[in-house]
């Protein structure tokens, strides 16, 4: 065998093992793991809220007990005559039960009381769009309504895979670019770069 036949093949076998090789790690950096089989059925759930969500509280019959309200930084809303009330990680009827109970412990005979959520915390897009930030959530937003918000994709943008971490999770996880990919309050989506 001559020695340019000889560096021909080493170069071929070479590039058969390099190509896969390179594959592999680009596959495993751009889709981590897959979502929790639960992730998106949040949605169908009842809303649990958190900090920056806006909240009217009604108590029929009781005007100044009634207002608008925001859940603080400690996840926290202050209620007039029973004080501050864990709100994030409730539900607005687990919310409705704990202020009824506080209420009918001493303050009122038969409390009726109503959480009306006015406003979601907001959502972050980050990474190749063209204004990435905070914004606002609005009820049943996708990701295809989240990227036109935020400016749409920038050329240099994958568009048919993004990585989503929900609130309270400590992972990111890749959902595909479809109208049933559900964007849900408080959530980090990033658009990363396509490879080629």
């Amino acid at each position: 065998m001559s020695v340019g036949r000889w560096k021909r093949m080493s170069r071929t076998g070479l590039m058969l093992l390099v190509v896969p090789l390179f594959l592999a790690l680009a596959a495993c950096a751009t889709a981590p793991s897959a979502p929790p089989p639960a992730a998106d059925a949040a949605t169908a759930t009842e809303y649990v809220l958190g900090t920056g969500d806006k909240l009217r509280l009604t108590v029929f019959n009781e005007p100044t007990l009634s207002g608008e309200f925001e859940v603080n930084s400690g996840g926290f809303i202050s209620v007039p005559l029973i004080g501050n009330i864990k709100a994030q990680g409730e539900t607005a009827h687990g919310l409705e039960t704990a202020i009824t109970q506080k209420l009918a412990g001493g303050y009122m005979r038969d409390p009726r009381v109503n959480i009306e959520v006015l406003q979601y915390r907001p959502f972050y897009i980050i990474g190749e769009v063209a204004k990435p930030g905070e914004y606002p959530y609005r009820n049943g937003m996708n990701i295809m309504s989240a990227v036109a918000v935020a400016g749409g994709f920038t050329y240099r943008a994958n568009d048919t895979t993004v990585t989503i971490r929900r609130a309270g999770q400590t992972q990111d996880y890749s959902y595909p670019v479809t109208t049933t990919t559900m964007v849900l309050p408080g959530d980090i989506v990033r658009v990363g770069e396509r490879l080629f």
